[in-house]
């Protein structure tokens, strides 16, 4: 593709059509909204979308409910975010990876309801939650507020499910597709007059798997590993994934108080879920597996209480606490080792050595948040987190030093506390200035040597402090600018400490990150009569040090190759994002985003002290997209066959551009990239009734487009699904 050719392809991506997702834009400091009725007059406070777009941080609100009805996880609305990257190593229940503002993984921090989802396991993840799960989804770019107590680096996401007070109601719905894939969603419950109320939502995910890739294939001389075998990496073939199925299921029950003058909303939550995997491949898709599995399961019981005005007037209060207890069981006992096309040889080594392992974690989480409001204009606010983790194995591994390292404890404590004060002396402008402190003690094993052959018990404790400020400036009713800026700390997480006991490795050594990050963003809206257009652009900064970033360590054979992380020293990270929105009367709506970030390697010698440049320097960072966007349009055409029926017509785009699988700047001859990318996808959806029956018909990738994510991961290609939804309340 030549230069003009690419270019114009990035436009059209742009400009394309698309369909509504009414995006607001901002954050609130405040997640109370307080109506009340005063004889015939209703006195109302400001509206969720009111105080986001008032707010000084650089955020957004996704409204979910126009996405119920077709088949999506909440990880897909996510990736129709200005800045935002969803990154799968597959299909149905594979690891996922956010990416925000060139930032992935673990520097995005994920909250549901304001709780934080840390350690929750792989059964309960973004990509595996349906859409019909969430009312709304809050995103949280660069500076995030003190209220959620977070070390996040890049960002925060925040699911806010529906809190609205029904009598009763009931949702389901039911999806079959592609690789045999079939979905299914629960969700009812009553709100009494007594103010009690309880919910029950029950879901599942069912997948083969079974879409086919390109890769090389190892080809056996006979039915013994001594009978050797061959490998042209230039011989790419079609193949068929065979050991790739998923699937998970999860319950959740609340019950609890409402509307009380001593409670706004007490609320007892049981979550349980389970998930089965077949594990296809390793961490890269030349290395493959036949018989290996993980399967998991997870407890929470969680407590949530809420209350405006406590003791005296604008005195809010929030407190919430979780216990997690989740199961991890690793297995591959086969004495096999296999290739693409399913075929064996007989081994002794079996594909990753004996493995039959099973990590035992062990999460509590407790969150206090205190919001004082002075007058009309003065807001300050209190937050404070605690975190507490350990993990116990057992089992046997085919790693000779394995039980040296599980001997050890692994433990965490984590404390985040965080004081703001917000001026809000007119709707015109509002400043907000913030402090956290930061806290974290570890304790496991570390490697005294090169080949990790010994482990000793280490201890590490760990003390920092930050600070940020946002404001923001509203002229001539239109038009709308926020700056934001924060001395930024993000804490080892559990995972890049511990590993995953199988193909990811922990290191206990690694330093905090922190960065300094800047967001600069103006926002122009401006209705028309039935005309409505919402344009936003955004500047992004981020100066990192310390980077923790994951990589892959290439071994010789499958149990050598493994994701590991490291402190990577400085990382710089430039860029900007587009995005442009316009209604017309309800009946068509284009949206589209458009992404640059470029991260680079900012370490200038080979090691601290030395003179000499090192051969990354200024180079882009690995395996990172750097320019992607994407757009949608839709039609809707109202009142078909029958008053209050709806027919939506949707199509959507994603574009990647190609990017460096390792490092641009060395001298390899053979320089890997990921190639460029360009998913479309159609679906429509017929909606009956005022939305009590819905049905829905979806092609992704209806191009049957190669796609490929973390480290050459391929993607399915094209896939048909149906959707039958149910909704009745009052």
């Amino acid at each position: 593709m030549n230069k003009h050719k690419k270019y114009l392809l990035i436009i059209a991506t742009f400009i394309s059509f698309s369909i509504p997702t009414p995006y607001i834009y901002a954050v609130t400091d405040s997640i109370f909204i307080k109506e009340q009725t005063l004889k015939e007059v209703t006195i109302r406070a400001k509206s969720q979308i009111e105080r986001i777009n008032e707010s000084a941080y650089n955020a957004l609100a996704i409204d979910t409910k126009n996405l119920h009805n077709v088949n999506s996880e909440l990880s897909q609305a996510l990736a129709k975010a200005p800045g935002m990257k969803i990154r799968e190593a597959g299909g149905v229940g594979s690891d996922m990876r956010l990416m925000m503002d060139g930032f992935s993984g673990k520097h995005i921090k994920v909250f549901i309801d304001g709780i934080p989802q840390e350690g929750v396991g792989g059964s309960f993840s973004l990509n595996n939650i349906p859409i019909n799960f969430a009312e709304r989804i809050e995103v949280y770019r660069g500076v995030v507020p003190v209220g959620f107590g977070s070390d996040a680096l890049a960002g925060v996401i925040n699911v806010v499910t529906n809190k609205n007070r029904k009598r009763w109601f009931i949702d389901a719905a039911y999806s079959y597709g592609s690789f045999n894939t079939h979905k299914t969603y629960v969700n009812f419950g009553q709100t009494l007059n007594s103010g009690l109320t309880y919910e029950v939502n029950a879901f599942q995910n069912y997948s083969d798997n079974n879409y086919k890739i390109d890769v090389a294939v190892e080809e056996f001389r006979g039915p013994n590993a001594n009978d050797g075998s061959s490998l042209n990496s230039k011989d790419i073939q079609t193949v068929e994934r065979f050991h790739d199925t998923y699937h998970n299921e999860t319950v959740i029950g609340k019950v609890g108080i409402i509307g009380k003058s001593w409670v706004d909303r007490l609320m007892l939550v049981i979550n349980y879920s389970q998930y089965y995997k077949e594990i296809q491949n390793g961490v890269i898709q030349k290395v493959v597996f036949g018989d290996k599995h993980r399967k998991g399961n997870s407890i929470i019981p969680s407590l949530e209480y809420r209350k405006r005005d406590l003791f005296t007037d604008g005195l809010n209060i929030m407190f919430t606490t979780n216990y997690n207890y989740n199961t991890v069981n690793n297995v591959d006992t086969a004495s096999f080792k296999y290739n693409w096309r399913g075929e064996k040889q007989k081994s002794s080594a079996g594909e990753t050595s004996y493995l039959d392992t099973k990590s035992k974690n062990n999460n509590w989480n407790a969150t206090f948040t205190a919001d004082y409001r002075l007058g009309d204009i003065h807001t300050i606010t209190f937050n404070h987190v605690i975190n507490s983790f350990k993990r116990t194995n057992t089992g046997t591994s085919g790693a000779s030093n394995s039980n040296l390292a599980n001997a050890i404890p692994k433990i965490t404590r984590k404390n985040i506390g965080g004081l703001s004060y917000l001026l809000t002396p007119s709707k015109i402008w509002n400043v907000s200035v913030f402090g956290k402190y930061y806290n974290q003690y570890g304790e496991g094993p570390l490697a005294t040597d090169a080949n990790s052959t010994n482990y000793i018990k280490s201890t590490n404790s760990v003390n920092a402090f930050g600070y940020g400020a946002a404001g923001t400036y509203s002229f001539f009713e239109m038009f709308q600018t926020k700056l934001s800026y924060e001395k930024a700390y993000r804490l080892p997480t559990n995972e890049e400490m511990f590993g995953d006991e199988d193909m990811e490795k922990g290191d206990f050594s690694l330093k905090p990150e922190n960065s300094d990050n800047i967001n600069i963003s103006l926002n122009i809206s401006k209705q028309l009569g039935k005309h409505s257009v919402l344009l936003e652009g955004g500047l992004v900064y981020r100066n990192a040090k310390n980077y923790i970033q994951r990589t892959i360590n290439l071994g010789t054979k499958a149990s050598t190759i493994y994701g590991t992380y490291q402190n990577h020293g400085k990382v710089e990270t430039k860029g900007y994002n587009i995005s442009l929105h316009y209604n017309y009367g309800g009946i068509i709506s284009i949206n589209g985003n458009i992404t640059r970030m470029d991260a680079r390697d900012n370490v200038k010698t080979i090691e601290q002290g030395s003179s000499q440049l090192s051969n990354t320097y200024g180079a882009r960072m690995r395996n990172t997209p750097y320019l992607f966007a994407d757009s949608d349009i839709s039609f809707y055409l109202y009142n078909i066959g029958k008053k209050g029926n709806v027919l939506t017509f949707r199509y959507d785009n994603f574009y990647t551009h190609s990017f460096p699988l390792y490092y641009e700047n060395l001298g390899a001859r053979d320089k890997k990239i990921v190639d460029t990318q360009f998913a479309n996808n159609l679906s429509l959806v017929y909606s009956m009734e005022n939305g009590k029956y819905n049905v829905s018909f979806e092609c992704k990738n209806f191009t049957n487009a190669k796609l490929y994510d973390n480290y050459g991961l391929q993607k399915a290609g094209r896939a048909f699904y149906g959707k039958l939804r149910v909704f009745f309340g009052a």
